[in-house]
C-alpha cells in the first residue's frame, strides 16, 4: 500500500494562494451545525476553527439557548438560532430550517457537541442525506452515522468523516480499539478500507492522522504532537477542513490541509505554550500564523 506523507513541502505545494483582489465570498461560506447545553464550547471552536483557517463567513447554526450563551464571544462569528423543543434540544422546526438553509453556504460542519439524543441523532441522519454540498461529519454526526447499518448508500454527497479511534470503532463495529490509537500501519490500512466502502474521505485522528480517500489513496500526518490532545481539539479540525472545502479545495485535499494546518499549529503551541495546557482555542488561534509560517517559505 503506498503511503503519501503530508509534509511542509506537500502542503507549500497545495495550499491555496490568498489573492490580493480577494473578497469574503472569494473563500467560502461555511455552516457549522453543533452544540448543546452540555457542549456549547464545541460549536464556538469548530466555528472559530473555521473563521481562523480563511473562511469568507462562518455561520454557527445551535439551539436557541446554547447561542445566546455562545453570542458575542466572536464576534466575527453569525449566529442561526434554532428553535428548541426543549432547552438545548432542536425541534422539528430548527430542523426543516436548516435543511432550508444548507444550500445556501458552500460546506457543513456537522455534528461537534449535538448531543445524543435519540431525536437529535435520526434528524441529524436526515440532514446529512439531504446535503447537496460537500459536508464535514464530526463527533455526534459520527455518532448518527454508526446507528444506521450501510448509511452510505443514501448520502448523495462529497463527505469528509474525522473520527477517533473510538468513534471509528462505532462506524466500523471494530474491536480493536487500541490498534486504532496505536498501530500506524494498522491504521492506515483499516481507514483505507472504510473509505473505499462508504465511498468517502476519512480522518482518522490521532498522532500521525491519517487520511484515506475512496480511490484507496492513503496519506499520513508526519505531525504527533501532545499539544493536540486536548478537548475541543477536534471540533478546530472540523471548522478548519470546513473552511478548506468551502473555499474550493477538492475533499481530500481539504481534509489533507486541514490536517496538516491544525498539525503546525500544535506544534506552534507546544513550542510556546507547551506540551501540556494547551487548549483547543489556543490551536485556533495559530492556525493563521500556522498558514502564513508554510506561504513564506513557498515565497522564498
Amino acid at each position: 500500500m503506498a503511503v503519501t506523507q503530508i509534509d511542509r513541502a506537500w502542503v507549500q505545494r497545495n495550499l491555496p494562494q490568498r489573492g490580493t483582489r480577494a473578497h469574503k465570498g472569494t473563500f467560502g461560506r461555511v455552516l457549522v451545525v453543533a452544540g448543546s447545553l452540555e457542549y456549547s464550547g464545541a460549536a464556538l471552536l469548530a466555528g472559530l476553527g473555521a473563521a481562523r483557517t480563511g473562511a469568507g463567513l462562518v455561520c454557527v447554526a445551535t439551539p436557541e439557548s446554547v447561542g445566546m450563551r455562545l453570542i458575542g464571544e466572536v464576534p466575527e462569528l453569525t449566529m442561526l438560532l434554532l428553535q428548541e423543543e426543549a432547552a438545548g434540544l432542536i425541534g422539528p422546526i430548527g430542523w426543516r430550517r436548516l435543511s432550508n438553509e444548507a444550500v445556501n453556504y458552500d460546506a457543513t460542519v456537522i455534528g461537534p457537541g449535538l448531543g445524543r439524543q435519540p431525536s437529535t441523532l435520526r434528524r441529524t441522519r436526515h440532514l446529512i442525506d439531504e446535503l447537496r454540498k460537500p459536508g464535514v461529519v464530526d463527533a455526534d454526526g459520527l455518532n448518527a452515522l454508526a446507528d444506521v447499518v450501510g448509511w452510505w448508500r443514501t448520502v448523495s454527497t462529497q463527505l469528509i468523516l474525522t473520527p477517533h479511534p473510538g468513534e471509528f470503532a462505532r462506524l466500523t463495529r471494530a474491536s480493536e480499539v487500541g490498534k486504532l490509537a496505536d498501530d500506524d500501519a494498522f491504521r492506515a490500512e483499516k481507514a483505507r478500507e472504510a473509505a473505499i466502502l462508504w465511498g468517502q474521505v476519512v480522518v482518522l485522528k490521532g498522532a500521525h492522522s491519517v487520511v484515506a480517500g475512496p480511490e484507496g489513496d492513503v496519506a499520513v500526518s508526519e505531525v504527533a504532537s501532545p499539544a493536540l490532545a486536548t478537548a475541543g481539539s477536534g471540533d478546530v479540525l472540523s471548522g478548519a477542513i470546513g473552511a478548506l472545502l468551502a473555499g474550493g479545495c477538492e475533499p481530500r485535499t481539504a481534509a489533507m490541509l486541514g490536517v496538516a494546518l491544525h498539525g503546525a499549529a500544535g506544534q506552534i503551541a507546544e513550542r510556546r505554550i507547551g506540551r501540556s495546557g494547551t487548549m483547543a482555542r489556543d490551536i485556533a488561534n495559530l492556525l493563521p500564523e500556522a498558514a502564513e509560517s508554510i506561504r513564506s517559505d513557498r515565497d522564498r
